[in-house]
């Protein structure tokens, strides 16, 4: 018998980051103890080994006063915020420039959780995902058929 089944499908789900190395990273294809991923500054492909800390975007998320948002959510914000464009905020902006900047995507987020290192990094990510075209953060729904005995 064959069932539809709803699929949420993310493209942060293949988006990944890995510790160490700048940038991030495209999930091309899984190896014996390894991943094969392609930079999303340079296109040059590379390793990442079991040993790596390896994390998919699509399992971070924010602090808010009430619990985590994901990080999908909050890239969508800003692309909304940013009318899609790259963040037009300086990576030598002050502590409480960021925070405020930060306030206008995510206003309910945790102040003492969420440090300036973290809203640097979601500008980073944010911008990297933007040139390369990767943009569409949200997760989309199709239907996909599946066999059941």
């Amino acid at each position: 018998m064959r069932t539809k089944k709803q699929k949420e499908i993310n493209m942060l789900n293949n988006i990944l980051s890995i510790s160490g190395k700048p940038g991030l990273f495209k999930l091309v294809s899984r190896g014996k103890n390894m991943l094969i991923v392609e930079s999303l500054l340079n296109g040059k492909r590379m390793p990442a080994y079991s040993h790596d800390k390896v994390i998919s975007l699509a399992d971070i998320a924010m602090f808010t006063q009430d619990g985590e948002e994901p990080l999908a959510k909050v890239m969508d914000a800003v692309k909304k915020v940013e009318n899609g464009a790259i963040v037009s905020l300086s990576s030598k902006a002050t502590s409480e420039e960021l925070r405020n900047w930060f306030g206008t995507i995510l206003p309910d987020f945790d102040r003492e959780r969420v440090y300036p290192s973290d809203i640097k990094k979601l500008i980073s990510w944010y911008n990297i995902l933007t040139e390369s075209n990767n943009n569409d953060f949200l997760a989309e729904t199709k239907e996909v058929e599946e066999t059941q005995e």
